[in-house]
Parts: C-alpha cells; sequence; structure tokens
C-alpha cells in the first residue's frame, strides 16, 4: 500500500463513507487523487488510465491487449457506489 492510498483511506474513514472505498487491486501506484461527493456521485477514488495501461503492459502484455483488457474487466466494470474512476489526462503536446 502506498501512502497516496493511505492518506485517501485516512480521510474518508474520518469523514465520508463509513462503508469504505474500493480500490483496483494492485494499481495503488496510479491513484492520482479522490473524486469528493457531488451531484449524485459518490466519494471515490481516482486512477491514471495511461499508469494502469503501462502497468498491464509490464506484465507481458501488448498495448492492444492492455486496453482490451482495461476497458473489459476495470473500467467496465460497476462495483458499487464507490467504484473508481478512471482519467485519461491531456498535455499540450498530446496529438
Amino acid at each position: 500500500m502506498n501512502a497516496i492510498r493511505t492518506h485517501i483511506e485516512e480521510l474518508v474513514e474520518e469523514e465520508l463513507a463509513p462503508e469504505g472505498l474500493l480500490f483496483a487491486d494492485g494499481f495503488d501506484e496510479c491513484i492520482v487523487g479522490i473524486h469528493w461527493e457531488a451531484f449524485n456521485h459518490e466519494t471515490c477514488v481516482i486512477y491514471d488510465r495511461d499508469k494502469m495501461l503501462k502497468k498491464l503492459m509490464e506484465d507481458d502484455m501488448s498495448y492492444e491487449d492492455a486496453l482490451e483488457y482495461f476497458d473489459f474487466n476495470i473500467a467496465g466494470g460497476y462495483v458499487g457506489k464507490h467504484t473508481p474512476i478512471y482519467c485519461e489526462f491531456f498535455t499540450d503536446d498530446t496529438e
């Protein structure tokens, strides 16, 4: 467990979700933040999609296989009201 995950768990335990948050197993280093409850969406953990794809490719998956696995098995799964959010970040040099 990394420091960001520990910090998020402590924040939420004290203030928001007594039932706890949901985390994507094995992707703690891909956590980028937390979404606080707003607009009918519960508090949840936010992950960097590209970091997750890179981690999957470290396990000998091609980019295409990693993307398919991510889309179907991770992002495509609803596991409750605290289901994580997966974000893609863009920079000025993004094509």
